[in-house]
């Protein structure tokens, strides 16, 4: 449940012109979509790709680190990680049954298997679009789960992209056609408030100070 007063407090702390553009942004965020990456070993690219999520609009980056340590590259993301939410998980099979559980189909992105081209691909059903590691793509456990195989339409020699290049490339496609649509994709009243309040408190120096008096001058009963 959310502190209504607390978000209150924090937000009157903000400019006019910050908690305008919290709202305007909100607007166009999404859960319907969400995007997970696989053990990709170059951070900058997962950087890059949470970069692509808060720019195109969706909420949620799972990251599956089975492999290998992560940290955020800051430069590449610009700030990114303090908008868009990061779902850490240490198996594949974890991030599976977590993203089932929320009622999302696994759709993997692949140049092979039983492809459908981007521009066809069914926007109706919440889904999960999984990239894999640069070199190796996505693991077989992935590719065994999965309920739908979505690549890009390519007429080159090359048949692969970056990894980051085919998140932005899918992300603004598709959160483009859905936006067109008449899908409910936006946030609920409750996930907009809680967006509200997490990033009043991203913007906020020292803000574990004041939350520390706001709730010594306000004790909860």
């Amino acid at each position: 449940m959310i502190d209504l007063d607390y978000l209150a407090f924090l937000e009157n702390i903000l400019t006019e012109n910050r908690k305008a553009n919290f709202l305007k942004v909100l607007e166009n965020r999404t859960k319907h979509f969400t995007v997970a990456v696989e053990d990709v070993y170059q951070m900058h690219n997962t950087s890059a790709v949470m970069r692509s999520c808060e720019v195109f609009g969706i909420q949620e980056l799972n990251v599956i680190e089975q492999r290998f340590g992560k940290r955020i590259d800051k430069e590449i993301a610009l700030g990114a990680q303090k908008w868009v939410d990061i779902n850490r998980f240490d198996s594949v099979s974890g991030c599976l049954s977590d993203l089932r559980n929320k009622g999302y189909q696994i759709i993997a992105t692949t140049p092979h298997e039983k492809d459908c081209m981007l521009e066809d691909f069914d926007i109706t059903k919440p889904s999960a679009l999984f990239f894999g590691t640069e070199k190796e793509g996505l693991s077989q456990e992935i590719m065994d789960n999965a309920d739908g195989f979505l690549k890009i339409p390519m007429v080159g020699f090359t048949e692969s992209l970056n990894i980051s290049v085919s998140a932005a490339i899918i992300i603004q496609s598709l959160t483009n056609r859905l936006r067109r649509s008449d899908i409910d994709w936006k946030l609920s009243e409750e996930e907009i408030l809680a967006k509200r309040l997490d990033w009043a408190k991203n913007s906020i120096r020292d803000i574990k100070r004041i939350e520390e008096r706001y709730y010594q001058d306000n004790p909860k009963s």
